[in-house]
């Protein structure tokens, strides 16, 4: 089949989740076309796309920035559920009733977690049946010949640092990602513990906070705003760093928190729905609930390797038995066949 597949081009880590679904897809001998729903000037451009009799089917990620240019589409179409389509514009109306009349249309949709799907179905009962739950497979690929100092020289982050401890937060500069959250606690700590260091990294999504960001940090010593990477840079980063931060509002499911599971780097991730649903926490993760939790936890980590080592374990583990490639590629590849 030529199959259009409408993602918004925009997350760090979202980029990648979106390129597995088309090698998935590719394997099986489909013919995948991305088109950037964030850059579609109007909801007419894929209407005529998908009436010109260039694809037989389409596949939207989000339900409503993916799925609106598919409403009407006289192509069958599916949908993969983003997060903040159930988590956040589920809450306003005039979103709310374009993604019911997109999901009624669809032929099947797909849900990270069960907690997403019973949200979606608690809003929509009648679209139960064609939503169907798919955990994120999740597979690295770190660069061998990752120049760690030079990163760290970049980032103006003193290498020679004894007992350097390096946190990654990594996320689109966007709100609901919240990369602030964390900035004064995090500089105060690394104002009494010098060695201790908070880099944000991701793509600036939102300029106006981007500018914000900038701005704040010039004035919170130990946080650093780091240059996006490849994704296999950014995962030889993740690979030498002492952990994965999240500090997010809002959840799908975080393909950087999974990533960092499967490199045995431990996680520490504020405590929401789509946070808690891949985390147990001190069993395969650190939830906090307020930055000053981050900071103790953060503290508890550094001074207990035992504590770490177990929950890396955990947490890899966890990730090769429920987030396998393998089985997110066979999952894909027979839904794609409900589009026929």
């Amino acid at each position: 089949m030529r199959l259009l597949l409408l993602a918004c081009l925009r997350a760090q880590t979202g980029n990648a989740t979106t390129a597995a679904r088309i090698h998935h897809l590719h394997d099986a001998g489909h013919i995948c076309v991305l088109k950037d729903a964030s850059r579609c000037e109007s909801l007419t451009e894929i209407a005529n796309l998908t009436s010109a009799d260039q694809f037989d089917a389409a596949l939207a990620i989000h339900l409503y920035k993916g799925g609106r240019h598919l409403q009407g589409s006289r192509i069958p179409f599916g949908i993969i559920f983003g997060g903040t389509d159930i988590n956040e514009d589920i809450r306003s109306e005039e979103k709310r009733r374009v993604m019911g009349a997109v999901l009624r249309e669809a032929r099947f949709a797909v849900a990270f977690t069960t907690e997403m799907k019973e949200l979606a179905a608690a809003e929509w009962p009648d679209a139960r049946k064609k939503i169907y739950v798919q955990y994120q497979g999740i597979r690295t690929t770190p660069t061998e010949t990752f120049d760690w100092y030079r990163f760290l020289q970049n980032a103006d982050i003193p290498a020679d640092t004894d007992d350097l401890r390096v946190f990654l937060l990594i996320c689109g500069l966007r709100r609901v990602k919240d990369p602030l959250y964390l900035v004064d606690v995090f500089s105060d700590w690394h104002r009494k513990e010098p060695s201790v260091h908070l880099g944000i990294i991701g793509p600036a999504v939102d300029p106006l906070l981007t500018t914000e960001i900038k701005e704040k940090i010039k004035r919170a010593p130990g946080v650093h705003l780091l240059q996006e990477m490849p994704q296999d840079d950014l995962h030889a980063a993740m690979r030498r760093c002492f952990a994965v931060v999240n500090s997010s509002i809002s959840e799908g499911m975080s393909a950087a928190i999974l990533e960092a599971m499967d490199l045995n780097i431990p996680v520490l991730a504020r405590n929401i729905p789509g946070n808690a649903a891949i985390i147990k926490h001190k069993d395969t993760g650190l939830l906090f609930s307020d930055p000053q939790e981050f900071v103790a936890l953060s503290k508890s980590l550094m001074n207990d390797p035992i504590m770490e080592r177990e929950i890396v374990t955990r947490a890899k583990d966890y990730v090769k038995k429920h987030h396998s490639w393998e089985c997110e590629r066979k999952a894909y590849q027979n839904l794609v066949l409900r589009l026929r």
